[in-house]
């Protein structure tokens, strides 16, 4: 009676295990969405150095360039720190002023970043990840604060 019932169990066991065992290795780790892509705030992780250029728009026909560096160390959970140097017109309008803000990256490698440096104020910023995010294109979003402009960066991960 024993040796059948362990038939019987062997006989139901072994194809339920050995189906399990094919859809465990075939299922996605989590279940798909329309919003899962390949990017999110994991993607940056790390520091990336940027260079930044662009103008300043204070008045109709009036364009100040603008040129800098930056340093930006990512947390891979939205936050960021960073430290930058600014020239303005040819001349330096901070030699090394940090920066603390926030970020999103939505799942298509697009999103947001918003700064607050030290010195007060604050910028908005558009951005495209790009190269598996060892890459970050930004280019300043209004609102302004201050006067208008069209200033760009991009950013290389440090390796």
């Amino acid at each position: 009676m024993q040796r059948k019932s362990t038939s019987k169990i062997s006989m139901i066991a072994a194809p339920i295990m050995i189906v399990c065992g094919l859809l465990a290795l075939g299922a996605p780790a989590r279940a798909q969405s329309q919003d899962d892509g390949p990017c999110s705030n994991r993607t940056l992780l790390g520091d990336y150095g940027f260079a930044v250029e662009g103008l300043i728009l204070p008045a109709p026909g009036v364009t100040i360039p603008v040129r800098g560096v930056h340093m930006t160390h990512f947390d891979g959970n939205g936050k960021l720190t960073q430290i930058d140097s600014i020239i303005l017109n040819g001349g330096p309008i901070s030699d090394w002023t940090t920066v603390t803000g926030t970020y999103h990256v939505n799942a298509n490698c697009t999103g947001t970043i918003l700064l607050l440096p030290s010195t007060g104020g604050f910028v908005n910023l558009r951005i495209v990840v790009v190269r598996q995010g060892k890459e970050i294109h930004t280019v300043v979003w209004p609102p302004f604060d201050g006067p208008n402009r069209t200033v760009t960066s991009v950013g290389i991960k440090a390796e």
